[in-house]
Order: C-alpha cells, then structure tokens, then sequence
C-alpha cells in the first residue's frame, strides 16, 4: 500500500518554464551571452540551477568560473522576484491531491531546484496544503539522481522504500527511482519526451494527474 507520493516538482507539479527560462536569459543577456528561445530550456533544466547554467552559456557541465558564478548570481536575482510571474500547478494537480488527502496519502517534494526557491513556490502556489516534507536542492547532499536525499526525505518522513511511490516527468526523476529502489510514474505533460521516460525505466506513464491514482 501507498503511503507517501514523492513528486518533482518543475515539469510535475507545477509548470515553470517560462520563468526558469526567463531568469536564465535575463542573466545571460546581462553579461553579453546569447540568450535561448523559451521552449529549448525544456532539455536545460533538471539537474539543478548550476548544470543549467552550464548548459545555457555552452560549457562543459561543472564548470567553475567567475564569470559563472556571475551569471548564477543574476539569475537569482532575477528569479527571486520573478519565481511565480507564469508559473502555476499543471491542471488537475490541486485535484489530485485533494484526492491524495481524502485518502490519508502523504505527499512530498523532492527537486534539484534550490531549496529557498523549492520552499518559497510551495508557499506561493499551494499555501494551504500540508506537504509531509519539502526538499529542494540542499548543499550538504548531492543533486538527484543520487539517492541520498530522497533516501534521507523517506526516513524523515517515517515511511518504508515499499510504501513510496517517486513521480516525475524527466530521465533524472526515472533515475532517481531506480537509484533508491522506488516504484516510480513518468508524466507526460511536463518538461521532456515520454519516449525519455520510457527509456530510463518509467513503470508507468500518466497522462493526466488522476491517472496517477491507479498506481497507489
């Protein structure tokens, strides 16, 4: 049985594209980068603000340098007053988990965004839900898909591997599942292929929010 739904959140639960896309550009135009249409960002993001920088300037992944750590510093900025401007839950997300509480289900967060943002947009966009445990990217463990902090999340919460349920809608998420032996739901309606999904060991696809529900 069922007992807590652990979901990404950008591409799953909530849709921010455009500001993830929009911060992003906003950093790269102001040090003279060439900036990147809205919807390319779907294959940048995933692996956490710093791989996305990376991706966004075209550097090799892990690059550490100052005029990164400039464009990282711009794009905080940015997206801290412009975190929630488009966006909002996916359709049938606030429904799914009045169904999830009906059900005694606990659900949580676990992303690779950074954990100040993470909290901040549960706050703004779902104030009145009461989410067993939200973690966003923490410094003192790895980003998905190591399993550590999703294995660190199910102890907090006090829920057994066989009683988790992992959702997300990237080859990261798929990952993050198998890493930590999670039965695991690819959705299609977020930030990649379902082809990608399929590819990296999505046991089930949901085409809407409710049919997530088939899985508990």
């Amino acid at each position: 049985m069922t007992k807590l739904c652990i979901f990404d959140l950008d591409g799953t639960l909530i849709d921010s594209l455009y500001d993830l896309a929009d911060a992003m550009n906003y950093a790269l135009r102001n040090n003279g980068f060439p900036t990147h249409e809205r919807d390319k960002y779907r294959y940048m993001v995933g692996n956490g603000i710093s791989i996305l920088a990376d991706r966004a300037m075209v550097v090799p992944e892990g690059t550490d340098s100052e005029q990164k750590n400039i464009i990282l510093a711009d794009f905080n900025s940015y997206y801290n007053v412009h975190f929630v401007d488009f966006t909002r839950p996916y359709d049938g997300i606030p429904e799914l988990l009045d169904k999830l509480d009906e059900m005694n289900i606990l659900y949580a967060v676990l992303s690779n965004k950074p954990d100040n943002f993470t909290n901040a947009i549960i706050s703004k966009l779902f104030p009145e839900r009461k989410f067993a445990a939200v973690w966003g990217k923490r410094d003192d463990f790895p980003r998905k898909p190591d399993p550590c902090s999703v294995n660190a999340l199910i102890r907090e919460v006090r829920v057994k591997p066989e009683e988790c349920l992992y959702i997300g809608d990237s080859n990261v998420d798929m990952q993050t599942a198998a890493n930590a032996s999670l039965r695991n739901v690819g959705v299609s309606w977020g930030f990649r292929p379902v082809h990608e999904l399929i590819a990296s060991g999505a046991n089930f696809i949901a085409n809407v929010p409710a049919d997530i529900l088939k899985q508990l």
